[in-house]
């Protein structure tokens, strides 16, 4: 098999399963190879599930010759972020005191993931507890640093850290990973991978390591917006299993219903970031303006990222209580990470019933400031990666954070992450589109509408490679 068939889309991938070019177990096989080498070398990998890979690929060949079809997700391996639970296999949430954990059964996702014929190749490296502890450094997981496929002297981003690293890297045909901060946004855009982080309520939870209780949410990795989207549909809904998912049609669009779609620019936007991302970031203003209605607007002035920061140090205290009074978190790798539970334990009651009376606040201004248009563009990080090596506190402090991050997490909101370009020290840039609740595949639309206009990234650029 020719390994640029590794770096395909999800349909490029369906596509050539149906024409006969190659079966769902070469291109299983191909990719456990590619995973226990060049993921390795990325610490990009926790286990490859190479056994029930197999018999899953086995499977998917034999239905497709027998002229059953489950859909576009049918015969190809995907990994996941390793803080689902995966039945015969280790959970380890990226961390030392839970290397060895196992459950006796398959997160939500994973069971829907399967039944839409996807095949289950990995469980891919994370920060450890997904950061709900804080860290400050690259190497605060079980499996090291996670290097950017890219630049191997390069960072990847956590918390998805290694589906960052893996999608880009031709490592799985998708993955799915987790947000609660910008633990999708981050690695997708420092790595070039098209990341999805759909609103708050509608991908089921059950079976993935809770961190934040009101702000953790599950979306797809993948190699274009398309596939972001045919995962999306195979996972979202309703679950009796998760109370906290949204009981709404399980593709609501959400779109104004207009022809032409209006998409919104943030005031001061693109000003202050690195000058790659800048200027990358008006380019693609420009073509979104060949197929949009582009109007500036201003976020409504909150204090959002203090409001994300009280509401997750008091919901990952509640989490990790066991763990930090116990003392085993003084057995993880990030010195950060040690100590940071501890501070959790002591949040005030009432500074967290005050925050989430302004959440509720930012909620309600988010979603009329956003009414009426289908999408709002923005820089999806401030920077290009961050070195691998030292503390990426003050590397990020230099170049600030956008606001949009701490808003439309607070928010619940969908966003999908599009790459733009390359920036500084070669590396990937991105922007981000995010909609109103609910309009996840509004907000999808407007990303396949720009991706198809541009060719910013091929994958295949790192066929054979590691770094870049």
């Amino acid at each position: 098999m020719d390994e640029s068939v590794l770096f395909g889309t999800i349909d490029d991938l369906a596509a050539g399963l149906r024409a006969g070019e190659f079966t769902s177990r070469e291109l299983t096989e191909a990719y456990v190879e590619r995973l226990r080498t060049v993921g390795e070398e990325l610490n990009a990998v926790v286990t490859v599930t190479e056994g029930r890979a197999l018999d899953a690929a086995d499977r998917m060949d034999a239905e497709l010759a027998a002229g059953e079809d489950r859909g576009p997700l049918h015969g190809i391996p995907y990994g996941v972020k390793d803080l689902l639970a995966t039945r015969d296999y280790p959970t380890t949430w990226g961390a030392v005191p839970f290397r060895d954990q196992q459950f006796d059964y398959d997160a939500t996702v994973i069971e829907r993931l399967d039944a839409a014929g996807g095949v289950l190749v990995a469980k891919l490296a994370m920060i450890e507890l997904a950061g709900g502890l804080g860290y400050d450094a690259a190497d605060a997981s079980l499996t090291g640093p996670t290097k950017n496929p890219w630049n191997a002297e390069a960072w990847t981003c956590g918390s998805s850290s290694g589906p960052g690293a893996a999608v880009p890297a031709g490592l799985v045909g998708f993955a799915v990973g987790s947000e609660t901060f910008g633990s999708i946004v981050c690695p997708s855009a420092f790595s070039g991978a098209v990341g999805f982080r759909p609103t708050y309520g509608r991908v089921s939870r059950h079976g993935a390591m809770a961190l934040s209780y009101t702000m953790d949410k599950l979306g797809p990795m993948c190699r274009s917006a398309e596939g972001c989207e045919r995962v999306y549909r195979a996972v979202a809904g309703p679950d009796e299993r998760d109370p906290t998912t949204a009981d709404r049609p399980a593709c609501a669009p959400g779109s104004t219903g207009r022809k032409r779609p209006r998409v919104a620019v943030v005031e001061g936007a693109g000003e202050d970031e690195q000058e790659g991302v800048r200027e990358n970031y008006r380019r693609s203003v420009e073509i979104v303006r060949e197929f949009a209605a582009v109007e500036e607007i201003s976020l409504p002035d909150f204090p959002y990222e203090s409001v994300a920061g009280l509401v997750i140090d008091a919901e990952s205290g509640s989490a990790f209580s066991d763990l930090v009074e116990g003392g085993d978190a003084l057995e993880l790798s990030n010195e950060g990470s040690r100590v940071g539970g501890y501070a959790q334990q002591v949040v005030l009651a009432r500074d967290y019933i005050d925050a989430m009376r302004v959440r509720t606040e930012i909620q309600r201004a988010l979603d009329e400031t956003f009414a009426g248009y289908d999408a709002v563009v923005v820089p999806a990080r401030a920077s290009v990666a961050s070195p691998l090596e030292g503390s990426f506190v003050d590397y990020f402090a230099e170049y600030g954070t956008t606001s949009m991050g701490a808003a439309s997490n607070v928010a619940g909101l969908p966003g999908v992450v599009v790459p733009n370009g390359f920036g500084e020290r070669d590396l990937p840039t991105a922007i981000e589109f995010v909609g109103r609740a609910y309009a996840d595949l509004s907000v999808l639309a407007v990303a396949e509408e720009y991706q198809s206009r541009t060719d910013h990234v091929d994958y295949a650029d790192l066929a054979g490679a590691v770094g870049g």
